[in-house]
């Protein structure tokens, strides 16, 4: 690593998420998720917490290459097995509202060549059996936040033409660009940040439009929006009703769409590494809300079976605006990364919708969230489709056409 100051540069990136991202108060339990090859940032993430007054930290590690020989020699219906003492885990720090942490730094192609069947059926089983967990985070219910970290085989693939440690050191440096770590304050660049996204999503929240409508190369498609719902920018609210940053990075201000209102196609603009795999290529047609028709030039199967096999992945339930001038989108860097590509561009998710979109939807019960028009299902799979040649109009419900996207850019 020859990164400057870099020691200095990863414990004001450690720093950030337990004070903006996650905001540690006295008493609270944190679980932070990681691989192996960041624990000198788990380490640093951890003391932290405890030095802000977190009552207990648990670090649930993970590496890509124990998790390929699992997928490789446990049969499939092993991989569908979920140890009731992790359902037990997960049950235990929902009850304790702990705020969570996924650092993630995968390789994207960490399981390329495996049986997808193997792949769609673990994670099925264990979104299934973590399901109240899953729900937790989605209703922000507890504080929770997504950063990464760099790893050589992430590095690799999005520095090709660099040296070994050119690659990590150029991914590191972008990971501190984009989440304002080189700034003097970060905390203060990132509520200066909140302030600005907050404007736009206050707009799109006094119009209340019935409908979006998406034109741009390969994509006519309009997505009904349900009534009441709430676009919501970088900062959320748990039900203590503590501020929290669930992405870092983030540009997007995002909504719900309606589950049952949909009807057009589209094209994505930037691969999806999904699964330890990447697809390229995608291309979606919709009607009445579910994707009738699907295809990608790279990783077909894997979206096939992602759509096809999961309870309510043929619907939408995200839909989040991102000008095409962000900062990420402007270094021309594709991050293999949902985290970082979905902040360079306007995105929409196939699976579930987040239960804060919706006026009182954190009270909701599953049911009511469905009635409400906000897609109920295991997964939640963001992909890219934004431009600079991506229009966005928002329909009223009289019929009014307002620009709100215009050649990928803010209109309003």
């Amino acid at each position: 690593m020859t990164l400057e100051n870099f020691e200095t540069l990863l414990k004001k990136y450690a720093d950030l998420m337990i004070h903006k991202g996650i905001a540690v108060k006295e008493g609270d339990y944190v679980l932070l998720n990681a691989n192996i090859n960041q624990a000198p940032l788990a380490r640093l993430i951890t003391e932290a917490a405890y030095q802000a007054g977190a009552a207990y930290v648990k670090v649930n590690w993970s590496d890509d290459a124990l998790s390929r020989l699992n997928y490789t020699y446990r049969s499939l219906e092993n991989l569908q097995e979920v140890p009731q003492y992790l359902i037990d885990e997960g049950h235990y720090f929902v009850e304790k509202r702990a705020k969570r942490i996924s650092l993630v730094s995968r390789d994207p192609n960490a399981l390329k060549g495996i049986d997808p069947n193997k792949i769609n059926a673990s994670n099925r089983a264990f979104s299934n059996a973590l399901e109240e967990v899953r729900n937790a985070t989605q209703s922000n219910k507890v504080s929770w936040l997504v950063v990464a970290g760099a790893s050589q085989e992430w590095a690799a693939l999005v520095f090709p033409d660099k040296s070994p440690e050119d690659q990590i050191d150029a991914l590191w440096d972008q990971i501190f660009k984009t989440t304002r770590i080189y700034e003097a304050d970060p905390i203060k660049a990132w509520e200066e940040h909140e302030n600005r996204l907050n404007e736009k999503a206050a707009f799109l929240n006094d119009h209340q439009f019935d409908a979006l409508h998406y034109t741009g190369p390969g994509t006519d498609l309009t997505i009904g929006l349900p009534k009441n719902h709430i676009w919501e920018s970088a900062g959320s609210t748990n039900e203590k009703g503590e501020v929290f940053i669930a992405n870092m990075p983030t540009e997007e201000v995002f909504t719900a769409p309606d589950s049952r209102r949909a009807d057009g196609y589209i094209s994505a603009s930037k691969p999806l590494a999904h699964g330890g795999v990447v697809i390229d290529g995608m291309k979606f047609t919709f009607k009445d809300g579910k994707v009738v028709e699907a295809s990608a030039s790279e990783g077909e199967e894997t979206l096939i079976k992602l759509i096809e096999e999961n309870e309510g992945s043929a619907s939408l339930g995200e839909v989040a605006l991102v000008p095409h001038q962000s900062p990420i989108s402007q270094s021309g860097i594709i991050f293999f990364n949902t985290l970082f590509d979905e902040n360079a561009s306007n995105h929409i998710a196939l699976g579930q919708a987040y239960a804060s979109s919706v006026q009182g939807g954190t009270q909701m019960t599953q049911e009511e969230l469905a009635q409400a028009g906000l897609n109920r299902s295991n997964v939640h799979v963001d992909f890219m489709v934004g431009n600079a040649e991506m229009n966005v109009d928002g329909i009223t419900e009289d019929g009014q056409r307002i620009p709100i996207f215009r050649n990928g850019e803010w209109a309003i």
